[in-house]
């Protein structure tokens, strides 16, 4: 089937006009049930919406492809569209649509959309063919265009796979994959193979889309070439490229640096891969195969994982906050708000299951991505310690007294909680992550020469035992410890702080602190300093002193800071994403609507994703903002009452107008530090 096949005059509009993105979809719609090959408008166009949430069909360089596959689709078609003055599509380059070739596809095994998709991917690589379209005057010359080039690729396609039967070898081979392995991957590979043929390099490339793996690399052809590029960012085999020069890129520099890629291979002008024995590798690439490049996909990858844990266990437990408050608890539910009816109860339950896993799939999959399988159980117990911190102390000396010897002492002393909490939170996560895949690398690389009769047991037994064992010393021996002290100094300085009287210092701070570490050491001795706070309000009442007591308002100034400091982060970043949609990628705009609910029910965890993938920008950004907001809630005297809901309790809010003020200043703070502070994101 060829593209010119699925195409009709009806469903082509030259000279279109829309307002927006989804105006022009709707159009796209349109057209396509000219056709009279869909079963279903409503179902369909929903269908197509629901695609463009997953990530952006806007290619970049003025083209748009949406497509959906769906049982409302009788049978396959194109629909296509010209628009002269362009329309704003949300495109990865951020620039205005020109041209949109919308794709049916009935709900078959054969994935038909995605060959199309493929074939129509590789012409629109041809800068003149889309020039040419665009230009066309009439339905007849567009259509005219589409099978004259169409004919030429077939025609090309077809001498470059009789070539290929009698090719003696290729002197650069190339794998090309993206994460939907939709139009990237074959853009890259075209893009690939036109470099090629221009610099006088024989090329094979190697597409690995959703229609599965195309011209697949042979031994032979792998044992003559002189380099190999693997433009990808999703997940390919690697290791049979042991021993050969490997460039490993980016599949947008597949698109955009082929010439570049093609050259360095060709001179085998990059590092020798070597595959780690005992281990399938695989890679997702960003750059080249430097060490940073390393760290930011095993990071990737942990945090990839980690987003629909973050995603999911927020949602449900602000669904426990929206309970209570309807059911009229907001103001009444004190500690136990979330909690109040058995409904809300359950949903703020599982939700606190799946947030509470976030850090070990954290640690786990980065853990992965470094050392495959044998890493994950190791880096999962490392999140596990980094979520739960060490365990609390027993009086062992009173259970045991004549077992508990110098060592014994030791260990009660070192590896249990004496004092301040040791949750290290996503930090400690991301820390021990590659701890425990380095780990397993180094026991890879230590048992390599064991007897063949005991070589079996090493990724069933010797990984998992000996990781466990060093993350387990490391962790409660000397990380856990540290992150102790460190709780135990914020907590006796805020202290300090509160007695001192300097009520705009002591919400700046508490604030910034909550929008660190989002769940580690720092915000925690902030919520644990703020619930204190709400434990001496209700002392002092209890003898007498009254809710304008300037000890008691001080209190919940401190609680008001609190919150408000752990609120601003996820909205913040939400605003961002809008305000600046270059400086984010489309996984990343795609959780603002979760980003504000979470942050309006004060689950700052919302925010972790995006401080994991990027420390150095968002982090400042939010301690920033989340500071500001601290420091205007505690000078315009807001007071909160409750320990816990975000604007579910803010009927216990006093001030609560000043209280939203500061609340969008200070996210605003953040947005606009990450605008700053943040380059443009590879758009690809």
């Amino acid at each position: 089937m060829r593209v010119r096949d699925l195409l009709s005059k009806e469903s082509i509009e030259l000279n279109g006009e829309a307002s927006d993105k989804s105006d022009v979809i709707k159009q796209m719609v349109d057209l396509m049930v000219k056709q009279g090959n869909i079963k279903d408008r409503a179902a369909y166009e929903k269908g197509v919406f629901a695609r463009e949430e997953e990530s952006t069909t806007g290619i970049g360089d003025g083209i748009a492809i949406p497509h959906c596959k769906s049982d409302a689709v009788a049978k396959p078609g194109l629909a296509a569209m010209v628009l002269p003055n362009g329309v704003e599509y949300d495109a990865l380059d951020g620039a205005p649509v020109h041209i949109i070739f919308l794709i049916a596809a009935p709900n078959t095994e054969d994935n038909v959309h995605l060959e199309v998709l493929a074939r129509l991917s590789e012409l629109l690589m041809d800068p003149d063919f889309v020039t040419n379209l665009e230009n066309a005057k009439s339905k007849d010359e567009f259509l005219s265009i589409i099978d004259k080039a169409e004919s030429g690729k077939v025609e090309a396609d077809a001498q470059k796979a009789e070539a290929a039967k009698t090719e003696t070898g290729y002197e650069v081979l190339a794998v090309t994959s993206c994460p939907n392995g939709v139009a990237h991957t074959y853009m890259a590979a075209e893009a690939i193979e036109k470099a090629g043929a221009k610099l006088g390099i024989k090329v094979k490339v190697e597409t690995r889309g959703s229609g599965g793996t195309k011209n697949l690399l042979t031994d032979e052809e792998i044992e003559n070439a002189k380099g190999i590029v693997v433009a990808a960012d999703a997940k390919v085999p690697i290791d049979r490229f042991d021993g050969k020069p490997l460039i490993q890129a980016r599949v947008a520099d597949g698109i955009h640096k082929p010439e570049e890629l093609v050259s360095k291979a060709e001179k085998g002008d990059a590092p020798i891969y070597h595959s780690e024995t005992g281990a399938q590798k695989s890679s997702s690439n960003d750059g080249n195969d430097s060490v940073g490049h390393k760290i930011y996909t095993s990071l990737m990858a942990g945090v990839s994982a980690m987003l629909p844990f973050v995603i999911g266990g927020g949602i449900l437990t602000a669904i426990a906050f929206l309970i209570d408050t309807i059911l009229g608890y907001g103001t009444t539910g004190g500690s136990n708000f979330g909690s109040m009816v058995p409904l809300s109860a359950l949903f703020k339950y599982v939700g606190g299951l799946a947030m509470g896993l976030m850090v070990p799939v954290l640690a786990g999959f980065i853990a992965y991505s470094i050392a495959d399988k044998p890493g994950l159980a190791v880096g999962f117990l490392g999140g596990l310690l980094a979520a739960n911190g060490n365990a609390i102390a027993a009086n062992f000396a009173d259970i045991w007294p004549k077992q508990m010897g110098g060592f014994q002492k030791f260990i009660d002393s070192f590896a249990f909680q004496q004092s301040g909490n040791t949750v290290s939170g996503f930090l400690g996560g991301i820390a021990v992550g590659f701890l425990a895949g380095y780990i397993v690398l180094w026991l890879e690389r230590a048992t390599e020469k064991l007897p063949k009769s005991i070589q079996g047991i090493r990724s069933m037994l010797i990984y998992p035992v000996v990781g466990m064992f060093l993350v387990m010393v490391i962790m409660c021996f000397i990380f856990n410890p540290i992150i102790g002290l460190i709780n135990t100094g914020l907590s006796v300085m805020l202290t300090a702080l509160g007695n001192s009287g300097l009520v705009w210092l002591l919400g700046l701070l508490l604030a910034g602190m909550m929008a660190i570490d989002m769940g580690g050491p720092i915000n925690k001795a902030a919520y644990v300093f703020g619930t204190f706070m709400l434990t001496n309000a209700a002392e002092y009442l209890n003898k007498g002193a009254s809710n304008s007591d300037p000890k008691v308002q001080l209190c919940y100034i401190a609680m008001g800071a609190v919150m408000i400091g752990g609120m601003c982060p996820p909205v913040g970043i939400a605003i961002a994403t809008k305000l600046f949609p270059k400086k984010f990628n489309e996984t990343e705009k795609e959780g603002f609507i979760s980003n504000i609910v979470m942050g309006a029910s004060f689950i700052t965890e919302a925010a972790i994703p995006f401080a994991a993938s990027d420390p150095a920008h968002v982090i400042p950004a939010t301690f920033c903002g989340s500071a500001v907001a601290g420091l205007l809630s505690a000078l315009f005297g807001c007071t909160l009452m409750a320990p816990h809901g975000g604007i579910f309790v803010f009927a216990t809010v006093g001030h609560w107008p000043l209280y939203l003020l500061a609340w969008l200043i200070g996210s605003l703070v953040t947005a606009f530090m990450l605008g700053i502070l943040r380059k443009d994101v590879a758009q690809d």
